[in-house]
């Protein structure tokens, strides 16, 4: 799945429900919605790599998608789904991930889930070495995504 069409559905079904959605928020929702695609298919769902940074686990590729316009707590909405975004598209199966876990993440603001973020291995071990406040591009590793949630499964 393409990491822009997740982002158009977090953002459709989130504006749907009557929930606000900042960029922060957005950017761990898509981290958590790869962890575990990592543990339960053993494969990522997109291509797109998350890096460690500052306030936790972030996609560049979303980053950049919305840098012009949004700074990382401004509100994502409706009119910022990109006008190719075809709902119907969309494997049954993904849609299915994506709402698993957006029933467990998204009643979270994008500080709770930083914080979330922030007290787990694979963003910690990413950073190790990097001044807490200091800008880091390191790549959180997927294989340490997957062990680190696989064993949260077994608590």
């Amino acid at each position: 799945m393409d990491i822009h069409d997740a982002c158009d559905y977090v953002i459709f079904k989130i504006d749907n429900a009557g929930e606000s959605l900042s960029n922060l928020k957005l950017q761990k929702l898509l981290y958590y919605i790869q962890a575990w695609h990592l543990v339960f298919e053993k494969r990522p769902m997109f291509s797109s790599n998350f890096q460690a940074w500052v306030h936790g686990p972030v996609s560049k590729e979303i980053f950049d998608r919305f840098k012009d316009e949004k700074s990382l707590y401004s509100d994502i909405t409706i009119n910022d789904i990109r006008p190719e975004f075809n709902l119907a598209s969309l494997k049954e199966e993904d849609i299915d991930h994506i709402n698993n876990v957006l029933g467990s993440y998204a009643k979270f603001s994008g500080v709770q889930l930083e914080e979330m973020s922030h007290k787990e291995q694979p963003w910690i071990n990413a950073r190790k070495g990097v001044n807490p406040m200091a800008r880091s591009e390191n790549i959180i590793d997927n294989d340490e995504m997957m062990k680190y949630y696989s064993a949260r499964l077994d608590s």
